[in-house]
């Protein structure tokens, strides 16, 4: 089956999978400061709570905690913030088993595409600096004054929306052999996209 086909891509998941737990809320909390975040994340609760008995939708959830905290703020604040948790704070959040699976997959040649729900603002230019080809994330949406409205650009990049991106932006690539990286039900219809599928695990053939 790989054999006719001319580009072997590697999608990698990033909270939970290339790094150790996730990055938007710490990011939420570099933005706001720790007082107002903890103030935040109180009145936030409610939400937060309807969310994990799945009262509330991954997205819905997601976008009002969104606009509590960014909503309002010019979106040229959020970027030169999330420039500096990229380079600040993320490092020390990645898993090391992971970054060499992904370091092996670069070595290779191989397209290396990473695929999250988090906020594109940091990971920009994080998986610049890692070695990434492309970035497929949540964007935050603006107003007509370039503020932070809270929702997000095409919605929540999770479940089939990361397959859906993976196929369109892959769609003038040619024919790939796909290889997946997931930690969470977010990336299950990836997963099931893939040629070689990895939930929860990182292999370490060809990792030194």
């Amino acid at each position: 089956m790989s054999d006719s086909r001319n580009i072997t891509v590697a999608a990698f998941d990033f909270d939970g999978t290339l790094t150790r737990r996730d990055s938007l809320l710490p990011f939420l909390s570099h933005f706001s400061g720790m007082f107002r975040f903890a103030m935040g994340m109180l009145r936030m609760s409610p939400v937060l709570s309807a969310y994990a008995i799945g009262y509330l939708q991954n997205d819905v959830a997601k976008e009002k905690v969104l606009k509590y905290f960014l909503g309002g703020c010019e979106l040229s604040e959020i970027e030169v913030q999330g420039e500096i948790f990229a380079h600040a704070i993320l490092p020390k959040l990645q898993c090391p088993i992971a970054m060499k699976r992904l370091e092996w997959h670069k070595n290779q040649g191989h397209l290396c595409i990473l695929v999250s729900a988090s906020l594109a603002h940091y990971l920009d230019p994080w998986a610049k600096n890692a070695g990434f080809d492309h970035v497929l994330a949540s964007r935050l949406d603006v107003d007509s004054d370039g503020r932070i409205t809270g929702k997000l650009v095409g919605g929540n990049c999770f479940g089939e929306q990361k397959a859906k991106r993976i196929k369109a932006y892959l769609t003038d690539q040619g024919e790939y052999s796909l290889y997946a990286y997931g930690d969470s039900r977010g990336d299950k219809e990836m997963l099931e996209m893939a040629d070689f599928a990895y939930y929860k695990t990182m292999p370490t053939d060809g990792v030194e």
